[in-house]
């Protein structure tokens, strides 16, 4: 949880950084030429995504953690991904978008675990990593500020459906295995910035996703998967969009 807390504190001073390079480039962005003008009538425009993301699991222990004398600490780490997408927006008003953000995103999640007998894989202490390709479906509105010369802000909010391409929940294998569902569905909410250029739009955008579902398949014989009970999926998700 503290290393947690020092990478939202150094995302934090980051996105401060880059608001204050937005709002610079904004003051030199006034009087210039405007770009795209007729953008912002379209009924609808199309883009890609580029994504980066920290992850993790948030996990809740099992009652039997309590009475079992072999794990001693089973905790999530962060961990780095990446994503790929395509972008469909559609105009509902002047300030008021709906958009649909399909994504490809591989992402290595891991529980680290101490334990209290030494094991022929891990030692003391070691990692239970869990691959996944996730096929995301965000559904987002968005809110649009007022454009100033070629720079815009907006907010945005939403749902997701994901479904994981990797998933081993059916997997029969021995009792090193925490075993994870393959649909989730969860909420998102974040920021980003429109900068309009002579034949495209450049949008950097941050959110935060929540998953809402249990994911673990709890198996009582699995050694790793036993002592934890509900596992959630957090994503911290730094996006480009390319948009025109």
């Amino acid at each position: 949880m503290l290393y947690l807390r020092r990478t939202k504190g150094r995302i934090g001073i980051g996105f401060i950084c880059a608001l204050l390079m937005v709002a610079s480039s904004v003051q030199a962005q006034k009087g210039r030429e405007l770009y795209m003008e007729e953008h912002d009538q379209k009924p609808f425009y199309f883009g890609i995504t580029l994504a980066g993301n920290t992850a993790r699991f948030q996990t809740e222990l099992h009652p039997s953690f309590r009475t079992q004398d072999s794990v001693m600490v089973a905790e999530p780490l962060n961990s780095g991904g990446f994503g790929l997408g395509l972008l469909a927006t559609a105009r509902l008003s002047n300030r008021i978008e709906a958009r649909f953000n399909p994504t490809l995103i591989f992402l290595d999640r891991a529980i680290a675990y101490t334990l209290k007998y030494k094991d022929v894989e891990l030692g003391y202490q070691g990692d239970k990593r869990v691959e996944s390709v996730i096929v995301s479906f965000p559904f987002q509105t968005k809110f649009r500020s007022d454009r100033i010369g070629n720079f815009r802000v907006y907010m945005l909010g939403g749902v997701k459906l994901d479904y994981d391409l990797a998933s081993n929940a059916k997997a029969r294998q021995a009792e090193d295995m925490i075993k994870i569902g393959k649909v989730d569905y969860g909420i998102e909410g974040g920021m980003g910035f429109n900068f309009y250029f002579k034949s495209f739009i450049f949008s950097p955008e941050i959110k935060i996703s929540n998953g809402l579902r249990n994911l673990h398949s709890r198996d009582a014989n699995l050694k790793y998967s036993s002592v934890l009970d509900r596992i959630q999926s957090r994503m911290i998700v730094f996006s480009i969009h390319l948009e025109g």
